[in-house]
């Protein structure tokens, strides 16, 4: 009999230990669960945190592009149009005190035309960089056909493209955007990349529109994000970011420089 319930003993015991273990098991997946789970929620917590810092970066640096505009049209009007008429009213009062003679008139006269001329030819400049006519007129390939065969005239770089652009294909905001993105690309190419060649290449693909530019100057390495921005290249990717768009650039130290812009869907 003593030895029935030594051995019935032994069952709960075992019987207990096993439950002790199954709830200690239990116990470690809730303690793994919840850790994993802690981890999973921070991981995305970050990822959402990288997402706000990256689109708020964004926003600022719209807000810079847009002020420096801005200073850039204020400046154009303050020195290219401010300054002539200030010359066209001085001259102008020449004439209304009446107390010229008939070769003063004639040179105040002149004078007056001649300010009057460059004006308007200032005005049309400016006018010009806020919008360019042509790409008003005539869309984005034509415009970007001007542009190009421009800098190719001015023998600074000679720029090869592919442009097989339906004209209308984008928004006329976002063909400005484009243009914008290209202009900037080109001066980097001249000033900072010393490039005498360039490529230029838009293509409509699979619902997207791709856009890649290449040049062979002296390149730059592109984790050096100090470089980006002095390249002018947060410009760029606030465009990008207008235009709903990713970028990818690959670059090395005296290997030229190259970019990949997908519009993604531009007609959703």
């Amino acid at each position: 009999m003593e030895e029935f319930f030594t051995q019935e003993n032994q069952v709960i015991a075992i019987v207990l230990i096993g439950v002790l273990l199954l709830l200690l098991m239990g116990v470690a997946l809730l303690l793994f669960f919840f850790f994993s789970r802690k981890k999973i929620v921070e991981k995305e917590l970050e990822k959402k945190n990288l997402e706000i810092d990256h689109q708020k970066e964004m926003i600022k640096s719209i807000i810079v592009t847009q002020e420096k505009e801005r200073k850039r049209i204020a400046q154009d009007l303050h020195d290219d149009i401010s300054s002539k008429l200030n010359v066209i009213n001085l001259n102008a009062n020449l004439l209304k005190d009446g107390e010229l003679s008939a070769e003063e008139y004639t040179i105040v006269n002149d004078s007056i035309l001649e300010a009057t001329d460059k004006t308007l030819k200032s005005a049309r400049k400016i006018a010009h960089n806020l919008l360019p006519p042509i790409l008003e007129k005539f869309g984005l390939k034509a415009a970007l056909e001007e542009l190009t065969d421009s800098f190719n005239n001015s023998r600074k770089i000679n720029i090869q493209y592919n442009l097989e652009y339906p004209k209308g294909y984008l928004k006329p905001e976002k063909e400005l955007h484009i243009f914008r993105i290209v202009q900037e690309l080109i001066n980097n190419s001249v000033r900072h990349g010393k490039a005498k060649k360039s490529f230029l290449d838009i293509t409509p693909k699979n619902k997207n529109l791709l856009f890649m530019y290449s040049d062979n100057g002296v390149g730059f390495n592109p984790e050096d994000k100090n470089h980006q921005k002095g390249l002018g290249m947060k410009n760029i990717e606030s465009r990008v970011a207008l235009l709903e768009g990713n970028y990818s650039i690959e670059s090395k130290k005296g290997k030229g420089f190259k970019i990949i812009i997908t519009v993604i869907n531009p007609h959703r």
